[in-house]
């Protein structure tokens, strides 16, 4: 069995096995992955993708699973989970975060250290490493402007440090769409400031946030990308969409940008609704709507 094997290959590595991935999901949604894995360690991480190359295994990496849908049938081979990798510190005006920390946290870590910046970030639920890969934002903030660099494993085994300018920054794209490298360890270029100025910032953000967001339900945040010169809450509450049911899933009453789960959803509630909303905008206003979120994995479950 391939989850013994890895367990045998790396005994110090959380391994599970057949593991339901809505236990991880912000949707609550996701079929199983045929083994889990949570390195600690850069060195782990790439003991593992030197060892999947060798035995011509798919490795698919998540962060937090906070802006991501994973279909009902799972995914094969082994998934990589890096939250465990969450280590932060501070040197002068620079935050160093692995990965796996979740951006909320690096930014009360910012807070604590009187280092402004990454206010914007304070009620973003994604890790760091999946932040960079999609250049996070909300409220006028995006990680691009905060990044000074970003250590990376590419597929191959490969070590590298990329600097802010090289990672091709766009509204929410960055060049690792492309690279599928693996995000290890990022560096914030913070500025100093005063503590009660930034948490009087991030508390505006928060209580701004839970009165628009539907925080009450499980989620993938926002589902879609702004199009250009709309707001997609507006479209979608305009062609008559808002509170729209699907099986367990409905287009929220509080922000019709975000679908949440009421009624144990599954991944394909999630998807359907989503095309029948891109569908409706479409045929109404004639603008093109792309997803935000990621939709990855299996239709059906099956084995490597």
């Amino acid at each position: 069995m391939l989850g013994t094997e890895i367990k045998q290959q790396f005994p110090e590595t959380i391994v599970k096995e057949n593991e339901n991935l809505s236990h991880y999901t912000y949707t609550k949604t996701g079929g199983p992955a045929d083994v889990l894995v949570f390195p600690k360690t850069k060195d782990e991480v790439a003991a593992i993708v030197a060892w999947v190359n060798e035995k011509q295994i798919p490795l698919t990496v998540l962060g937090n699973s906070s802006n991501v849908i994973i279909k009902d049938g799972g995914i094969r081979g082994i998934v990589m989970i890096l939250t465990e990798m969450d280590h932060m510190e501070v040197k002068r005006h620079r935050l160093i975060v692995q990965s796996g920390a979740r951006l909320i946290d690096a930014s009360r870590m910012a807070l604590a250290e009187r280092l402004s910046g990454l206010e914007f970030a304070c009620g973003i639920p994604g890790s760091v490493g999946g932040a960079v890969y999609m250049n996070a934002g909300a409220y006028d903030g995006e990680v691009e402007e905060v990044i000074e660099s970003v250590v990376v494993i590419t597929r191959e085994g490969k070590i590298k440090t990329y600097e802010k300018n090289e990672l091709e920054f766009s509204y929410r794209h960055s060049k690792l769409q492309e690279t599928n490298e693996i995000v290890l360890e990022v560096v914030f270029h913070l500025e100093k400031g005063k503590q009660e100025t930034i948490k009087a910032r991030m508390d505006d953000l928060t209580a701004l946030r839970e009165s628009k967001q539907p925080l009450e339900y499980p989620s993938c945040g926002s589902v879609f990308k702004r199009p250009t010169g709309y707001f997609t809450g507006k479209l979608i509450q305009e062609a008559g969409l808002q509170g729209l049911i699907w099986g367990g899933a409905q287009v929220s009453m509080k922000h019709a940008g975000f679908i949440v789960n009421i009624n144990s959803a599954t991944a394909t509630d999630y998807i359907e609704l989503i095309a029948h909303i891109k569908e409706v905008i479409m045929e109404h206003y004639g603008v093109p709507l792309e997803t935000e979120v990621r939709i990855i994995g299996e239709d059906t479950v099956g084995s490597v």
